[in-house]
């Protein structure tokens, strides 16, 4: 079973994620791939609070934020939450170079290819492109990014769910 799981910001898709991993897994391996690259003590309170969450329901963790393809060795046979699309595509875009404008296409590839490789695979991922701000060129390039792996992501997976204020949406396929 692969499942989207959308939401915004602090909306319970983490907490959510998790518990659904444990159901899929039914005492099989599990993996929290964590893709965040903590940069300021917000970053690391965030980090420490989901892992403090999870703690005790038999998540391995495994923590890689850029060039995902390559980690996906250990993950065939697995359940595996990745959390999440958005700061993986923050660490693949935004680079000491620049923008690559490429990371997009890039990182939706590589999300497609390790979800096939799971036994289940959730992946979440922030909406952050339905506010209607127009934001500077670089952000709008990044909102674009991340709602086209969205999409990619949604025409691929078996189910689509949104998270909002703890309460879950099913858009594709069923409720687990």
């Amino acid at each position: 079973m692969r499942i989207l799981l959308l939401g915004g910001s602090k909306s319970g898709k983490s907490h959510f994620a998790q518990a659904l991993c444990r159901k899929l897994a039914k005492g099989g391996p599990m993996i929290y791939w964590a893709t965040m690259e903590p940069v300021d003590g917000e970053d690391r309170e965030r980090i420490r609070r989901h892992v403090e969450d999870r703690a005790g329901w038999g998540f391995t963790t495994l923590e890689r934020g850029r060039d995902l393809r390559p980690g996906c060795g250990g993950a065939e046979g697995a359940t595996v939450l990745l959390d999440s699309v958005t700061a993986a595509l923050g660490n693949e875009m935004f680079t000491a170079d620049g923008v690559d404008a490429d990371a997009a296409a890039r990182l939706a590839g590589d999300l497609t290819y390790i979800s096939r490789r799971c036994r289940h695979f959730v992946c979440v991922c922030d909406e952050i492109w339905r506010d209607g701000c127009i934001f500077d060129e670089t952000t709008e390039a990044y909102r674009r990014g991340l709602a086209e792996i969205c999409r990619a992501l949604a025409a691929e997976f078996d189910a689509v769910y949104e998270v909002t204020a703890g309460l879950v949406h099913v858009w594709k396929g069923e409720r687990i």
